[in-house]
């Protein structure tokens, strides 16, 4: 057999601490990420469905904004772009 040089005594043991903080930095990004997404979805349907642009660049803006906040924040994660969501429905309903 072939000899790659390697031993079972050569390979380091696996980091638990550092897995389990990076699995929790990517949950992190993945719910502020789909809300944001949710966000821009809803801004993009007031603005085909309403016709109202304005109202949709200024709830991209405000998605934008709340999703740097989000990723910024442990503590206010995806409620940070929920409020531009939020908002986006109920022009959407209004409007």
């Amino acid at each position: 057999m072939a000899d790659h040089g390697h031993h079972a005594t050569d390979i380091p043991q696996m980091d638990y601490a550092e897995h389990e903080r990076t699995y929790q930095g990517f949950m992190h990004f993945a719910e502020v990420g789909t809300v944001a997404c949710l966000a821009i979805v809803a801004a993009l349907a007031v603005g085909g469905t309403k016709h109202a642009w304005g109202i949709a660049l200024i709830g991209t803006l405000l998605t934008l904004v709340g999703t740097a906040v989000g990723i910024a924040s442990k503590s206010l994660a995806w409620k940070a772009p929920a409020v531009p969501f939020v908002l986006m429905m109920v022009a959407l309903v209004l409007l």
